[in-house]
């Protein structure tokens, strides 16, 4: 019998996203993909707000949200490959996304519209795998 974990490669990343201090999802983010690219994600020029988050600082807009996405994705995909292959996914032309960079999505898109999409192409690559 199926387990909900069978269901989708991303449940388990989805319930830690959501559950984990912001102060983790950080350091996790920063653990797979690295500070430059988590800084990207974030729209900061450097770490020092990583750091701030890190020690308990509150996020300010939408950043809290935007990097608990990338975490989902980056957590669902690097359960599967190496961080290495997760930054490359993250930083390529995708063609389960139109031939547009994930990261890119990530950082400037809608939530609402881009997460389903960007989930998908996730799937698709982990289901190929």
């Amino acid at each position: 019998m199926a387990t909900a974990g069978d269901l989708r490669p991303d449940h388990a990343a989805h319930r830690e996203a959501i559950t984990l201090q912001f102060g983790e999802i950080v350091k996790r983010l920063i653990d797979i993909v690295g500070r430059k690219l988590t800084c990207y994600l974030a729209s900061v020029k450097d770490g020092r707000a990583l750091d701030r988050w890190i020690g308990g600082i509150e996020p300010y807009r939408d950043v809290e949200a935007r990097l608990r996405f990338a975490y989902q994705l980056v957590k669902t995909l690097s359960d599967h490959d190496s961080p290495t292959v997760v930054q490359a996914w993250l930083t390529g032309v995708n063609p389960e996304l139109g031939d547009r960079v994930p990261l890119r999505l990530i950082k400037e898109g809608d939530l609402n519209e881009i997460a389903p999409e960007v989930l998908g192409a996730a799937r698709a690559f982990v289901a190929e795998a």
